[in-house]
């Protein structure tokens, strides 16, 4: 079988952010603003106290793992994790809290690349499982099932996120 040679795939790398690193810090602002603005993210930008706390914040958090995708000296994707714990299953999982991809960069595989990056962050940091949530009507539902992911069922599922915001 001869493989397709498809142009605008993603051919770049998946690093892991350094928050101490002004370029990484500024791509996580920059790229969480645009998903921030996007409709699956909310469809406003950042507050002012955000962009101003939130490389400094997540600095304190020891739980926090990013990832970026970057290609040639541009920043077009990031994943955004904490490690969290399962007391039912005495292990850590991974939950990944934000991932997006710069707009003008869809449908390239960087998404995929991003969820195997996350799958190796949390193989090396021995979790069990991986977590996420997502929308209903977001379309990266695909990516997730594609990537191994398992919608909950909220008619036989005894679960479901429940959010209080203080």
């Amino acid at each position: 079988m001869m493989a397709i040679y498809m142009p605008n795939q993603f051919t770049g790398n998946i690093i892991d952010v350094d928050l101490n690193n002004p370029a990484h810090a500024a791509a996580v602002l920059e790229l969480l603003n645009l998903y921030a603005c996007d409709p699956m993210g909310g469809g406003k930008p950042l507050s002012d106290h955000v962009v101003s706390s939130l490389i400094e914040s997540l600095k304190s958090v020891p739980s926090y793992h990013g990832l970026l995708a970057v290609e040639g000296e541009r920043f077009i994707g990031f994943a955004t994790c904490f490690l969290g714990y399962s007391t039912f299953n005495a292990a850590p999982l991974l939950n990944i809290h934000d991932i997006a991809v710069h707009p003008d960069q869809r449908q390239r595989g960087i998404g995929k690349a991003l969820m195997a990056a996350v799958d190796q962050l949390a193989s090396r940091l021995d979790c069990y499982a991986v977590t996420l949530e997502v929308r209903a009507d977001n379309p990266a539902r695909r990516l997730y099932q594609n990537c191994g992911f398992k919608p909950g069922d909220l008619e036989s599922e005894d679960w479901a996120f429940w959010k209080k915001t203080l």
